[in-house]
Order: structure tokens, then sequence, then C-alpha cells
């Protein structure tokens, strides 16, 4: 098995594809209507366009209980997903610098370096170096 779409939920699509793509630096792989109002959407990283895609899924908006969970998750600090960089500080001072609000600075905890991020999308996102 390999993984090839991982589901992040988001409030507003386009709103999630320009931070995800400016910001983070992602490009757009898939943009497929469904509706007058969804889009099969995915970003992937511009290194491995061929790599697992990331769905920018509008779901909060139209099922209750995936709202209550990301509502959940963000309330309590719980990153959603996790996303790994080569170093946790220059990624941290990057995105700092492009206006991106962090709720855990630059982080060791034993082996690993992380960060924590608002996507501005209703998602804490964790940043990890392996070091």
């Amino acid at each position: 098995m390999k993984v090839k779409v991982l589901s992040i939920p988001v409030q507003n699509q386009e709103k999630a594809l320009k931070f995800y793509t400016e910001t983070l630096g992602f490009v757009k792989k898939m943009d497929v209507p469904l509706s007058e109002q969804n889009r099969w959407l995915t970003v992937v990283n511009k290194e491995e366009q061929d790599g697992t895609e990331i769905l920018l899924e509008p779901s909060p908006n139209h099922f209750e209980p995936a709202k209550v969970y990301q509502k959940a998750l963000m309330d309590a600090g719980i990153p959603y997903a996790q996303f790994n960089v080569e170093n946790t500080q220059m990624e941290y001072d990057r995105l700092k610098s492009l206006g991106v609000e962090f709720s855990v600075k630059p982080t060791e905890m034993g082996t690993v370096k992380i960060a924590v991020f608002n996507d501005t999308c209703g998602n804490n996102i964790q940043i990890v170096e392996i070091l």
C-alpha cells in the first residue's frame, strides 16, 4: 500500500489554496469542480509532484461531525497534520516573516524539533525536523 491522498478539512477552499501554495509553497495538482461550491482540490510538494497529494477538503461546511472534530482539535492545540522539514528554525523564521501564527515555537523533543502553526483554515499543523 502507498498513501496517495491525505485529506485536510478546510473551511474555505479558495483561502486554503492560497495559503497552502503562496505561503507554504505547495503547488496545485488537481482542481476538479464537484458542485457549485465544492472542488476536488489537491496540492503537492513542488519537488515531488507525483508524491502524496493533500486534499483541501471542504467537509467542515457540509458534515457537522467533521466540523466538531476540527474545532475540538484546534481548541485543544492538537495538530491535524504533520509536515517534515529540513530545518524547523529556518521554516519557522520564513513562515513568521509571512505572517503565519505559531502556537508552539521551535522546540526540541528528544530526537525531533517541532513547531505548530495555524493554517488559517481551521487547523493546527505541526512541522517536524528529525535531529
